[in-house]
């Protein structure tokens, strides 16, 4: 498995294994970026459109959610439901569960290539991908996996993979085993060793442990957070898994009083790093950013190289790109990589 480590520049113990040597060079840039839900500010979330986009603006990863048809295939949409990213209700009217939600999990894979996938933010002002323009559609998590690595080799680009899995535990009581089919579409690709691009979130820790365990999983796992977690909990996580992928308001938690405010930051990368985990942090949108801040730059400054964060997603992965760039310095990198245990 791999592990985030100190530049120790010797050897170092990682949960309790001895790994090699540390190089101070790291292979990845700092911070990465990662295309949330594709070049989601810019088209549809989970389209093979917005891939495309994420994959020219420059991401180092892009994400994919994914859920299970009926028919045991991973698709790559955010909710287990249909309703507020598709026209399922004009499609299927009457496939509602008594909840008045339509499901992911009660339609095969063929039903669901019927609906058209739509922009979820659908305010008369926004600046996102106008409702009713195009026809998108849904896409498998095999679907996303080819697009990449054609486009990897047209480009000339190695991008990686940053896989969701999407409310376990509903998928176990439905008879399904999502994390199961995930592995089973990624072995077919031999994309399930340490080495390989690929980052596995899922905010489910008792799913986590079981991945690790059970099911022997040597890709870097990420526990997903949406509070701040404490000492103990970033301790307890450091057991199991890689890093963490946090929530802005798990970093930046608010402003000091005065004519002249400054960010309050947490110890929570802080304390991350010294339990050997990486942090990633969700979600920088350019058009909604947290109160008090004046812009991206100013955001990703404070979350980066502030609070020292290891990567970032991004709807609009392009902003981080160009972020990164400005303010890059000879030799800087973060203060973790991820290497190989023995």
């Amino acid at each position: 498995m791999l592990a985030a480590a100190l530049c120790l520049g010797g050897f170092a113990t990682v949960r309790g294994q001895p790994v090699d040597e540390v190089s101070h060079e790291s292979a990845e840039p700092w911070p990465i970026v990662i295309a949330h839900r594709g070049a989601s500010g810019y088209l549809p979330e989970h389209t093979t459109e917005a891939t495309v986009l994420a994959h020219a603006l420059g991401a180092d990863y892009i994400e994919q959610d994914c859920v299970l048809s009926k028919d045991n295939v991973p698709v790559v949409l955010h909710d287990i439901s249909l309703d507020l990213v598709t026209d399922v209700a004009e499609v299927f009217p009457d496939r509602y569960r008594d909840d008045r939600h339509w499901y992911v999990f009660d339609f095969t894979l063929d039903e669901l290539r019927q609906l058209h996938v739509q922009e979820r933010c659908r305010q008369a002002d926004s600046a996102r991908f106008p409702a009713g323009l195009g026809r998108f559609q849904i896409s498998t998590l095999r679907e996303h996996v080819e697009l990449i690595q054609g486009l990897d080799h047209s480009r000339r680009t190695t991008t990686g993979l940053y896989i969701e899995l999407k409310k376990p535990a509903r998928h176990h009581a439905e008879g399904l085993d999502v994390a199961g089919e995930v592995f089973r579409v990624l072995g077919d690709f031999e994309l399930d060793d340490a080495d390989d691009r690929v980052f596995l979130q899922c905010f489910d820790e008792k799913e986590l442990r079981r991945i690790r365990v059970e099911l022997k999983c040597r890709l870097p796992l990420i526990q997903l957070l949406r509070m701040p977690p404490s000492t103990d909990q970033i301790r307890e996580a450091a057991r199991i898994v890689d890093g963490l992928a946090v929530s802005i308001n798990c970093v930046l938690s608010g402003m000091t009083n005065g004519p002249n405010p400054k960010p309050i930051l947490t110890d929570v990368i802080r304390q991350a790093h010294a339990n050997a985990m990486q942090v990633h942090v969700w979600t920088v949108q350019t058009d909604r950013m947290p109160q008090s801040v004046e812009s991206v730059d100013q955001l990703l400054t404070w979350i980066v190289h502030d609070a020292g964060a290891d990567g970032v997603f991004s709807d609009h992965p392009d902003a981080v790109v160009k972020w990164r760039t400005s303010t890059s310095k000879e030799g800087r990198t973060g203060p973790f990589q991820l290497i190989r245990q023995r």
